[in-house]
C-alpha cells in the first residue's frame, strides 16, 4: 500500500502545486471529503472553501472558489475556478469574490436566487474560517 500520492493543483492563471501527498481534504459541493493514497476513483464539484494538503513537510492550505477535484488511487487533481495561497493576498482576493457573489445575488433571476445565496454564504463561510 502506498503512502503517498500525486497531488496537483492548477487554476486558470497557474499551478499553484505538485506534490507527493498523504492527504488532501476537499471542500466538495456534497460536503468536505478527504483524499488519500489508495482512494476509489471519485469526481466532485468544489464549493468555496480551503483545500488542506498534508505532506511529509506539512500542512498547506489554499483558498478554492470552486472547480472540479478527480482523486484515485495514486494521484487527486483539482481543477480550481480560481485558487490562492493561505496568506494575506488571496484573503483579499476571497474578498472581492465574495462581493461580486453578492452583487450578482442581488440581480439573480428569481429561479436562480438560492443558488445564489448558497454561493454568497459559501463566500462567508470561508472568510469566517480564515485566520
Amino acid at each position: 500500500m502506498a503512502d503517498t500520492m500525486q497531488f496537483d493543483l492548477v487554476s486558470p492563471e497557474r499551478a499553484l502545486a505538485s506534490l507527493k501527498a498523504t492527504a488532501v481534504q476537499i471542500p466538495g459541493t456534497e460536503g468536505d471529503m478527504t483524499a488519500m493514497p489508495m482512494h476509489a476513483p471519485t469526481i466532485t464539484t468544489l464549493r468555496p472553501g480551503v483545500l488542506t494538503v498534508t505532506s511529509a513537510d506539512g500542512t498547506q492550505d489554499y483558498y478554492v472558489t470552486g472547480g472540479f477535484a478527480e482523486i484515485g488511487a495514486e494521484a487527486t487533481t483539482v481543477l480550481a475556478e480560481r485558487a490562492y495561497p493561505s496568506d494575506h493576498e488571496g484573503k483579499r482576493a476571497i474578498e472581492a469574490h465574495l462581493e461580486e457573489a453578492r452583487a450578482a445575488a442581488e440581480e439573480a433571476h428569481p429561479d436562480h436566487k438560492d443558488t445564489a445565496d448558497k454561493l454568497v454564504a459559501d463566500f462567508v463561510h470561508l472568510l469566517d474560517t480564515m485566520t
